[in-house]
């Protein structure tokens, strides 16, 4: 890269979690340069924000509309190029629809907005401005979830026949939302997260990376969804049977009361000459299973693996890298485009892998269509 990316954030200010993850993603290349932030809805927060992650006073903002229009008004060597944001969920639509009708690209925390019909206008905006949207699906960032695409969409282990993905973790096993944690607080309140709770929180994690390893979308899935936490307004348990294209099967399983689970993500996919295992606990690792033969231990920073998750490898091998490498992979990858469309260049194809407008858009329907299944007695409902 010949500069620094310059960016602004919204949301992410004092006692907000994911907003130091961003950060932290967006600093671990040296090549992305937060430059600008609204950090909280409370102006003095905001500036109070700013302060701490040493920025000028006048570019800590007090709301998302000033940052916005300031940043326009500025010379186009100084101001932000992007947008991250890192607020609750029905907060994402409004700075990201405002980013783009002023110019600046958008790089959101999922899921990309509160409802569908805001994710298809978010669409139709990103297509007319030609503007970049990314979002973070962080786990696609992970060199052998890479290394999994490549080795299924090759067709070396044949088409695939069937997909298990789950995402179960234990910290909503108890209404902890009650005692004031502003994490479960928000994740449980349908007018800030939406339909759905632990569906649209991790479930969609789960369907993207899915449909990332796979290239097969989902076309109808049959939801049960639980609410096991008496008092609680959203579902904190779901199990999902999908039919995906090409006549795939699958079985999706995400958890926010599986008392002891961290964030245990994992897929398996089973094709007709072979499978493929991983497991986030253990992301340096990729399962090549066979019919005939051993299974095959592939690991990260193997010089046998493919470009892709070469490219997404940052130490040597035998050292271990994890979640806040995947989520700088996204970072990079996004910042990279947005330097290339500047200049005026196609990016290398490898930068361009980034989940986009269409993956929110793909995460927005599979809410939709769970919530709808769930209501219908697990009727098999199709993705809109």
């Amino acid at each position: 890269m010949s500069r620094k990316v310059r960016y602004g954030m919204v949301g992410g200010g004092r006692g907000a979690f994911i907003g130091g993850v961003h950060r932290i993603a967006a600093a671990m290349d040296g090549k992305i340069e937060l430059v600008c932030g609204a950090f909280s809805s409370d102006p003095a927060v905001s500036r109070a924000s700013g302060r701490d992650l040493f920025l000028p006073a006048g570019r800590s903002y007090g709301s998302f509309e000033e940052m916005i229009h300031a940043e326009r008004g500025l010379p186009a060597g100084e101001r932000m190029e992007f947008v991250a944001i890192v607020t609750p969920n029905h907060l994402h639509f409004a700075p990201a629809r405002l980013a783009l009708e002023n110019g600046f690209h958008v790089l959101s925390d999922k899921p990309a907005t509160f409802d569908l019909a805001q994710a298809r206008e978010l669409g139709r905006l990103v297509s007319s401005t030609g503007l970049l949207y990314g979002l973070t699906h962080n786990y696609t960032g992970y060199p052998l979830v890479k290394e999994a695409r490549e080795i299924v969409r090759s067709g070396r282990i044949g088409a695939v026949r069937k997909i298990v993905v789950e995402y179960p973790q234990g910290w909503l096993a108890t209404r902890i939302e009650e005692s004031g944690q502003k994490q479960a607080s928000w994740r449980t309140d349908p007018s800030r997260s939406g339909a759905a709770g632990c569906v649209g929180d991790i479930g969609t994690h789960a369907e993207n990376l899915a449909e990332y390893v796979t290239g097969l979308r989902i076309r109808e899935l049959a939801a049960d969804l639980t609410t096991f936490v008496p008092g609680r307004l959203l579902d904190d348990d779901a199990n999902i049977l999908l039919r995906l294209e090409g006549g795939a099967k699958g079985l999706l399983h995400a958890s926010q009361i599986s008392i002891g689970e961290e964030n245990n993500l994992a897929i398996r996919v089973y094709c007709e000459r072979g499978g493929l295992e991983w497991h986030q606990r253990e992301p340096n690792t990729l399962l090549l299973k066979w019919p005939d033969q051993p299974t095959q231990i592939l690991r990260t920073g193997q010089p046998s693996l493919g470009k892709a998750a070469a490219a997404a490898t940052r130490t040597p091998s035998g050292h271990p890298e994890g979640y806040l490498e995947a989520f700088a992979n996204i970072y990079k990858n996004f910042a990279a485009c947005v330097l290339a469309r500047s200049e005026g260049r196609a990016p290398d194809p490898l930068e361009t892998d980034f989940p986009t407008i269409e993956d929110g858009i793909r995460g927005m329907a599979f809410i939709e269509a769970v919530v709808a299944s769930a209501r219908a007695n697990a009727a098999w409902t199709a993705l809109g």
